[in-house]
């Protein structure tokens, strides 16, 4: 779960496992896996950063690593 902030100021926390896309447009839009949209304060750089913590803290980064340098071999 990564804490984020509406372009309104108030605070929610997001499971990040739902995130399919970020995209600077120049807010910070998130796309989740059921297509909804939300706008947020946070650069995707912070977001990234956000969202890779979480994935340490419980135990994904290294599948999400591997995932990754297998889709560069191709």
């Amino acid at each position: 779960m990564v804490i984020l902030t509406r372009l309104n100021g108030q605070t929610f926390t997001l499971n990040a496992v739902y995130i399919e896309q970020i995209q600077a447009f120049p807010d910070t839009t998130i796309t989740l896996s059921n297509g909804k949209k939300i706008v947020v304060k946070e650069t995707e750089q912070e977001l990234t950063d956000r969202i890779e913590h979480f994935y340490k803290r419980i135990g994904l980064a290294p599948l999400v690593s591997k995932q990754f340098d297998q889709e560069g071999e191709d």
